[in-house]
């Protein structure tokens, strides 16, 4: 056996030498690994209730693809809109803030004076000064004036319906029928009408193509991906695949297409090799607008529905995958909004947060697995302009004496149709245990004055902050929305 020298050549020392100083040199010029960088997929529904899942109770369709979703990440059962409307509740999720300290209230109809101030940062804009690409297929419904529209506040392409595509010539509710003709908007430019029901047929196999070709296209570097789908939110309409498909109507037929089209941007981060570097979440704007009967959806039990600050109002599906950070099988029932999104999705993106005040609060601790950590306390119902309805703090709700929608008592609409509901009705005060009466109907405030003054303390911290038209006070932090300059 030949004897190995335990001394190096001279030519072997050369060699070391190069290697280690061209490596020296290197950790000199090379710029340090960022800090993780996951791609985030935000689907974001319309007018989805919170029973609207099979894996919620749903019946007469399935949603398999959402149910996986859940069963490999986690379901949050206590989730909150911050709004129970749409344009509101858009402006809370990408700014991390109440809806009404930025001056957004109700939904914004067609060449509406106002939108979300450009002086804002959303979570777009966060991420992009990341270094993310950012790209928006869907709904909108902040301002359809251009200085208002996604490419104005932090997104790099954008392909969708300016507001909600009830706001068309064929509303539903012919009395309405005065809006102007809905087109798609590719980046700032108007394109394409949607005519009739056959083209709304086409908004959500569209808004998935454009989706999935945003994938493909920032494969090799991070993204941020935000699908509002337009649907189930009425006119409902579906593609003909999928016409007649389940035993619940219409509805359950756009459901089920909306559940394809999750499952079709899930396999496609799966085949582009992104599945386990990709945060995906999947949330409603708010719950069902429950008096087109047939055509709406479920509050799961829940009181009340979409323009109520009744939980059938706030409680939507919240459901978090991202493999091997987000436990999966889990469920988790902390109190959480959708204004939470941004400081967590910043945190974990290494993204700044903004600026000015915002109401969000992290979970990150939370989605991770660590069930000690209680991120948020507390939580203000606002409605209508500025009307404080109710205070949530832990599983204790005070609802305030106020004027609003009520669809109780009513019969619900058929067919495309809505039935009638009233935006007067009186509510009284009242006080509900939410862990005994999720179903808010029976008002214990006799039972716990103690707990009533605590709320009321609570509530008169947001008035001052944030104002209460209820009382007519304006509040000192309330910031002012965009306004049409031309």
């Amino acid at each position: 056996m030949a004897l190995i020298s335990k001394r190096p050549s001279c030519l072997l020392l050369s060699v070391i030498m190069v290697v280690g100083f061209g490596l020296l040199i290197s950790a000199w010029i090379v710029k340090p690994v960022p800090a993780s960088t996951p791609n985030v997929v935000l689907f974001f529904m319309d007018d989805m209730g919170y029973g609207d899942l099979s894996c919620t109770g749903a019946l007469g369709y399935t949603t398999p693809n959402l149910d996986r979703m859940a069963a490999e990440g986690t379901r949050f059962t206590n989730f909150l809109a911050a709004q129970a409307v749409c344009s509101a509740s858009r402006a809370a999720l990408l700014t991390g803030c109440y809806p009404n300290r930025l001056g957004i209230s109700g939904a914004l109809g067609p060449a509406s004076p106002i939108g979300l101030n450009p002086n804002e940062e959303t979570l777009a804009d966060l991420l992009k000064e990341r270094g993310y690409a950012t790209g928006i297929f869907g709904k909108w419904h902040l301002g359809d004036k251009q200085q208002f529209l996604p490419l104005q506040q932090g997104f790099d392409e954008y392909y969708g319906v300016p507001y909600s595509h009830d706001m068309w010539p064929l509303h539903p509710n012919q009395a309405n029928a005065h809006y102007p003709s809905l087109r798609w908007i590719d980046g700032n430019e108007p394109r394409q009408e949607i005519k009739n029901l056959d083209d709304a047929g086409r908004i959500t196999s569209t808004v998935t193509e454009r989706a999935i070709s945003f994938i493909r296209k920032h494969k090799k570097q991070p993204f941020f991906l935000y699908i509002p789908h337009p649907l189930p939110h009425v006119p409902l309409a579906t593609s003909a695949r999928f016409k007649g498909k389940t035993t619940r109507g219409i509805f359950g037929d756009v459901v089920t297409e909306l559940d394809w089209s999750v499952g079709q941007i899930l396999g496609e981060l799966k085949q582009q090799g992104l599945d386990k570097n990709t945060l995906v979440i999947f949330i409603s704007d708010n719950g069902p607008w429950l008096n087109y009967g047939d055509y709406a959806g479920s509050s799961g039990g829940f009181r009340e529905g979409k323009g109520t600050s009744f939980e059938g109002g706030h409680r939507v599906p919240c459901l978090v995958r991202w493999p091997g950070v987000v436990p999966a099988g889990r469920v988790c029932n902390k109190l959480l909004t959708t204004m939470d999104i941004l400081p967590t999705v910043a945190k974990l993106c290494g993204a700044k947060l903004p600026k000015k005040r915002i109401d969000g609060v992290d979970w990150v601790a939370l989605l991770k697995g660590d069930n000690t950590v209680t991120p948020r306390d507390h939580f203000y119902y606002y409605y209508r302009k500025n009307s404080l309805e109710a205070v949530r703090q832990g599983d204790w709700k005070l609802v305030f004496a106020h004027p609003g929608r009520t669809y109780e008592g009513f019969l619900p609409g058929q067919g495309g149709l809505p039935g009638p509901s009233t935006e007067t009705h009186e509510f009284a005060t009242a006080l509900y245990d939410l862990r005994r009466d999720p179903g808010e109907r029976y008002d214990v405030q006799q039972q716990h004055p103690d707990l009533v003054a605590k709320l009321e303390k609570l509530a008169e911290e947001a008035r001052v902050d944030l104002g209460d038209d209820l009382q007519k006070r304006t509040g000192a932090n309330v910031r002012e929305p965009g306004r049409i300059t031309n």
